[in-house]
């Protein structure tokens, strides 16, 4: 309960919430929530690794075996999926990477995920070009696919969430080669 509070107050407002503000929405008294968690650090880990394995629970992987487009549309649908749900508590991580050790390598493992289902999802693609090449887009995908990409596109620019995936699909169509003829 103190986890979940903790997340709906991070996506209600993007300020880390205060054990007050958490122990109010779980419906507990701050020494129960500090009786669960020694500091709020430990609390903000326990909220990482809880929704590292909600998103790896969601995010099995589905079309990666399709022909391009759909390959294109799965990926897309997961990470815009992904980005919604959870943006804020990304950005209270980042925001607070400087702190400590563990939360840098929680963020380093959601980006090394990321990473390798792009690999995954357009090995077919990937596989014809230089090992060089083939990081360049990567890297690129991985940097139009970013959290703060999706929220510019729909906070900023006002597109729906329709329009933002039909941006990233345009995206990475467009950096990534043909497609070989026998995939």
């Amino acid at each position: 309960m103190v986890i979940e509070a903790y997340l709906a107050l991070l996506r209600e407002n993007p300020q880390v919430p205060t054990a007050a503000q958490v122990a109010e929405r779980a419906g507990y008294s701050v020494r129960s929530v500090f009786e669960r968690f020694p500091d709020l650090h430990a609390l903000r880990l326990a909220a990482t690794d809880h929704a590292l394995a909600q998103g790896n629970t969601q995010s099995l992987i589905t079309g990666a075996d399709g022909d391009r487009q759909t390959r294109l549309r799965a990926h897309v649908e997961r990470r815009a999926h992904t980005c919604t749900e959870w943006l804020p508590l990304w950005r209270a991580l980042l925001a607070n990477k400087g702190d400590s050790e563990e939360l840098g390598t929680r963020i380093r493992f959601v980006r090394e995920a990321t990473i390798k289902r792009i690999e995954l999802m357009y090995q077919a693609e990937l596989a014809i070009l230089s090992e060089l090449d083939s990081r360049r887009i990567v890297l690129a995908i991985e940097a139009i696919i970013d959290f703060e990409s999706w929220a510019r596109m729909r906070d900023f620019f006002g597109l729906s969430s329709e329009e933002a995936r039909a941006v990233w699909i345009g995206a990475i169509d467009s950096l990534l080669p043909p497609t070989p003829a026998d995939s």
